[in-house]
């Protein structure tokens, strides 16, 4: 840059960079930081004054002769010049360089599979578990295809809007044949091998559902007899509970065969948090109508008692009520275990959190229901012997407290899996170690790993990815020889642009060739 000037007589000279050494032949005059005037150089020593200096000028034209045999010492000025390429505008939108799949194209483009064998084919990295490449397609071929297949984009609009309502019009009728069927069916019998869903419950959790739902169905009905005949509070409880049983594990029945469906479009990943729902609107219901009506009674009990007949057939239906809920809690239990086994838990770990909804609820109901008839037959016996009535409406109201701790306890657990909680502290280390040892990555960051019910777990990580080691193991698969002799054939800055995409391109897909092993690591 041009940093000091210089006057000189009438001449103004302009010197580049301040360290060119000058020698000053006139009065040079610089102004301090205040503004004030001071003389530097070669004036006169005498202090001449401002009025002075036209005279020193013409002195100082006649020494200027002199001074041009002493030539000023110029050193030369290197300049770097930083070649770059220019920066592309790419615009509020770019599709030139997306890839589309050949459903895709066939879909949005209104194409046939016949013209897709004229445009590029291009192999790509398969997003998918179950394949390793893929064939896709320039989006900018398969327009610039469409177009000239159609004529004018008005056309294809126009043939888009066609299949659309095409579209309508067989769901609308595919849905009309599927009433039919189910008609027909209902009036002929239904002939089709039986299908999953209702296989679901011929085994597992489904099993230890139907097994809950048939026993506590039988249990209501010799209950509710047994109540019309005595008139007992605690029978009464009993027979609100058994129906309270039957009720929620018709709705878990529900939520086992809804959380089977297959995925569709409006909910992509599923319906296997139906389980769930079920099991926690079961415990609502178990807290409404077996803890809430067994407290009405009970309290009503309390306040016009009234003398009970005969409990002798009560109590033939307790002991029977007694086995067979025994019974199912049992095969609960049997399930419950095995299940744990599988998953390397303890039976305390897999009921707390709730890993199977249905299997817990059946459970959870099962082994009130045990405690609850022994409640009831206790309170009922003190009844017999003392004939005080208030004992049989204290044994109401023992039962009414111990379903509302049920189902306390199963709104709090499946609450919590559908907010989804994080896992166990000692698995996130695993998956953590798992990650930082590989050479891959150098540092992962806000490591959140979610568990989202029957065996799936979301896990997510900010990964600080070595690009050394990515570049490393790109070029282990490389003919280095080759690579040395396409680097050593560069010469111009486009060959070098051509170089660098090419294999910057390859090194991009080498990193997520690496994201996908590291994902059936952690799986």
């Amino acid at each position: 840059g041009w940093q000091a000037s210089m006057k000189s007589g009438s001449l103004s000279y302009i010197l580049p960079c301040n360290r060119l050494p000058v020698q000053l032949i006139s009065q040079v005059r610089v102004y301090t930081s205040n503004g004030q005037k001071k003389g530097l150089g070669s004036e006169d020593t005498n202090g001449s004054t401002p009025e002075e200096t036209p005279n020193k000028a013409g002195t100082g034209q006649d020494m200027s002769n002199a001074g041009q045999k002493q030539s000023f010492i110029k050193e030369p000025i290197q300049v770097k010049v930083k070649a770059v390429l220019k920066k592309r505008e790419y615009g509020p939108k770019y599709t030139q360089n997306n890839f589309i799949t050949g459903v895709r194209a066939i879909n949005e483009f209104c194409l046939k599979s016949s013209d897709l064998d004229q445009l590029r084919k291009i192999k790509r990295r398969s997003p998918h578990d179950d394949t390793e490449t893929f064939t896709v397609y320039l989006r900018s071929d398969v327009e610039a295809k469409s177009l000239e297949v159609w004529g004018s984009p008005e056309a294809l609009a126009r043939e888009r809007k066609r299949r659309k309502e095409a579209e309508i019009k067989y769901r609308e009728k595919l849905f009309r044949n599927q009433r039919l069927l189910w008609e027909y069916k209902e009036f002929f019998g239904n002939t089709k091998p039986r299908s999953s869903a209702a296989a679901m419950f011929f085994k597992g959790p489904g099993k230890v559902v139907m097994v809950a739902i048939c026993i506590n169905g039988l249990n209501f009905f010799f209950k509710l007899l047994a109540w019309i005949y005595t008139g007992s509070a605690s029978m009464f409880s009993e027979a609100i509970h058994s129906l309270a049983d039957t009720c929620n594990q018709a709705l878990l029945a529900l939520g086992i065969s809804q959380s089977a469906r297959t995925p569709d479009p409006s909910h992509p990943y599923g319906f296997t948090n139906m389980r769930y729902i079920a099991s926690l609107i079961s415990g609502v219901g178990i807290f409404m109508m077996g803890a809430g009506l067994s407290w009405y009674h009970g309290i009503i009990g309390l306040l016009q008692p009234h003398p009970i007949e005969s409990l002798l057939w009560a109590y033939c239906i307790l002991a029977g009520s007694l086995v067979s809920e025994g019974a199912t809690l049992l095969v609960a239990i049997n399930e419950i275990r095995r299940s744990a086994r599988a998953k390397g838990l303890s039976f305390y770990q897999y009921v707390v959190q709730s890993r199977d909804p249905s299997t817990n609820v059946v459970l959870l109901e099962d082994a009130a229901a045990v405690l609850s008839v022994a409640v009831a037959a206790t309170c009922m016996g003190l009844t017999s012997l003392t004939g005080n009535p208030y004992y049989d409406s204290v044994g109401s109201l023992g039962v009414g407290t111990l379903l509302g701790t049920v189902s306390a306890f199963l709104i709090y657990t499946n609450t919590e899996a559908l907010l989804g909680r994080s896992i166990q502290p000692e698995q996130l280390q695993r998956l953590t170690e798992l990650l930082e040892s590989d050479p891959v990555v150098r540092a992962i960051h806000d490591v959140k790993a979610t568990d989202m019910g029957m065996s799936k777990v979301r896990f997510k990580a900010e990964v600080d990815f070595d690009g050394r080691v990515v570049t490393r193991s790109y070029l282990e698969k490389q003919d280095i020889e080759q690579l040395l002799q396409e680097i050593q054939q560069v010469k111009t800055l486009e060959e070098l642009e051509a170089f660098m995409l090419k294999h910057g391109e390859n090194i991009i897909d080498t990193l997520g060739a690496e994201v996908d092993r590291l994902e059936k690591d952690l799986k």
